[in-house]
């Protein structure tokens, strides 16, 4: 409540925080997937691409959740938060690839649903995590 006693928009509820946060990952999926392609076609190494990628990739997705998934402020420490999430996210993802390729067994969808079960926990621990802990307010 401000001090005139207004009180400033409401915050999109669970749900919708959800779908807005699917649509921002689908959407910063495909900017990471043509940064990362065409850095390739300029000639790029495939790891600088990829890095690039992968920066350009969770900027976006810091901008879009930051205003349009859960509508908060930003800052720096909300920056840094975001940017640790995603670099402990990122060593949870290799651990569980890592992990599902071990024990799946030997079939022509074991890399495929490795990647799956990953990205899929992954997702989850950032939804949960940028809810709770970086975008609070």
């Amino acid at each position: 409540m401000s001090a005139d006693g207004a009180t400033g928009p409401a915050r999109p509820g669970l749900r919708t925080q959800l779908v807005r946060f699917v649509l921002v990952g689908g959407f910063s999926a495909v900017v990471d997937l043509t940064v990362y392609s065409l850095g390739l076609h300029l000639g790029l190494a495939t790891y600088v691409a990829r890095a690039l990628s992968f920066v350009v990739g969770t900027t976006t997705a810091y901008a879009l959740n930051r205003r349009w998934a859960f509508q908060v402020d930003g800052g720096a420490r909300r920056a840094g938060g975001f940017a640790l999430l995603y670099g402990t996210t990122f060593f949870l993802i290799l651990g569980v690839n890592a992990l599902a390729l071990a024990v799946l067994p030997d079939s022509s969808w074991r890399v495929t649903l490795a990647w799956a079960f990953s990205q899929g926990l992954g997702t989850a621990w950032n939804f949960v995590m940028l809810r709770l802990v970086v975008f609070r307010s």
